[in-house]
């Protein structure tokens, strides 16, 4: 069983090569183009609990977190782009974020995404949420509300100040390929599923990449996306770092001169070659450099851009192992009068002109879905970022649940939910 509500343009209640991009037939651009960004650091200045592995508090610093932000705006449309040095939240906390900008920004749920960098070795932000359900918590894990303040309120000024930023500008998509990362779903010889390296297993190695250009043509901001774990620092580290996705931003900003927001894609099944090994370095060059590989072969960027958004509401069967739900979440699930529960699951979309999708959602999705939805796109560039608006668990595929495992072990979801999903967001982005 699967429904979807479409609200398409509209806010939903809850309380690629490389080439220019051009509007394309019937998208009029209705004034100039215009983008901005914001960085600003949000390293905690005292040990915190730590979200990732097993309950750990922080040490040392290894490297800054931050937050990262982008505004486009075509005149009609202003849409903001947050990607964050966190490894998820609870979907309450972007609600409450999303409240506050509201109130300050007039900023509707349409234009806000919030994405995490999903590193394992930043403060916890918030309640567990879904996992602590399904981990069987009699209680939620600690977290400093005092850091959580503070994030909230530095990501709310960062919006601003890139509000402020915002300049005429310019935008160029593509693509590259980085073999930074491999499926994490092993087998043994009784084919047992753990947390490894699997050759055999799908994988996703593409990086999709929007360029952002001053009027100039020199380069404002890059947005990169590609599905990787967080989990080059092992469970036994201690320190705050943005881990790989962190370090490859830093690297790739020091080379290019301006901030680089990376987005994880569909990172359920996917880690950091040699995960554990507490080696960030050789990411420097098997995914930094390959990202600035990518950005120097986008051609023409335009200035001729049209945002548009849409979005609907997912539901899908909660597991049957799943009997509960967190309280603070009422607005993601609906009961039935069977006494069935569906999830409620927000699934957004971004399109820009008529060549590039992006599509999101609170998940960590496994790496055969979005696989398959960009290969039935129409759209030349159809990128999908993870771990967005909150996480409300894993989402393998029914292939991967009859493996069990990890993953498995934790997911909120129904086997047939990622098929049912795959079929949905295929529907919706041919809609268009």
């Amino acid at each position: 069983m699967c429904i979807k509500i479409l609200l398409i343009g509209i806010s939903y209640t809850l309380a690629g090569c490389a080439a220019a991009v051009y509007p394309g037939k019937g998208r009029e651009i209705p004034h100039q183009f215009r983008a901005g960004t914001a960085k600003v650091n949000i390293t905690p200045d005292r040990s915190l609990p730590l979200l990732g592995y097993g309950p750990r508090m922080s040490g040392e610093v290894r490297d800054s977190i931050y937050h990262r932000v982008v505004v486009m705006d075509d005149g009609e449309t202003s849409f903001f782009l947050v990607s964050s040095d966190i490894c998820s939240v609870d979907p309450s906390i972007y609600e409450r974020v999303l409240d506050k900008l509201k109130k300050r920004y007039g900023i509707d749920r349409r234009n806000f995404w919030w994405s995490f960098t999903h590193t394992h070795s930043a403060p916890v932000v918030g309640p567990a949420g879904v996992f602590s359900v399904m981990l069987g918590y009699d209680t939620e894990a600690p977290y400093d509300k005092e850091y959580v303040n503070f994030l909230e309120e530095k990501l709310i000024r960062a919006v601003g100040e890139a509000k402020k930023a915002m300049v005429p500008a310019r935008l160029g998509a593509g693509w590259g390929y980085s073999e930074a990362n491999i499926n994490r779903r092993a087998r043994d010889k009784n084919n047992k599923t753990y947390l490894g390296e699997n050759p055999d297993g799908e994988i996703d190695r593409k990086i999709g990449l929007l360029r952002l250009e001053k009027e100039d043509h020199s380069l404002l901001a890059l947005i990169a996306s590609y599905p990787i774990h967080g989990t080059v620092l092992p469970p036994s580290d201690k320190t705050i770092s943005g881990d790989v996705t962190g370090i490859v931003s830093e690297y790739v900003e020091h080379q290019l001169g301006v901030p680089l927001l990376f987005i994880n894609g569909a990172e359920g099944n996917v880690a950091p070659v040699k995960s554990f090994s507490g080696n960030l370095e050789p990411f420097k060059t098997l995914l930094g450099n390959k990202i600035i590989e990518a950005n120097d072969r986008i051609g023409n960027a335009t200035d001729q851009v049209k945002l548009s958004t849409g979005s609907f509401i997912f539901e899908t069967p909660r597991h049957q192992r799943l009997t509960n739900w967190p309280v603070y979440l009422p607005d993601y699930l609906r009961v039935l009068s069977s006494g069935e529960a569906l999830i409620r699951m927000p699934i957004s979309f971004l399109f820009i002109n008529d060549e590039i999708a992006i599509w999101s959602a609170p998940c960590e999705l496994f790496c055969e879905v979005s696989n398959a939805v960009r290969e039935k796109s129409s759209f030349p560039y159809t990128f999908y970022y993870g771990v967005t608006n909150g996480t409300l668990g894993y989402l393998p595929t029914r292939k991967e649940f009859a493996l069990e495992g990890y993953e498995v072990s934790v997911s909120p979801f129904s086997p047939d939910t990622a098929e049912n999903l795959e079929r949905e967001v295929t529907e919706y982005l041919d809609s268009k």
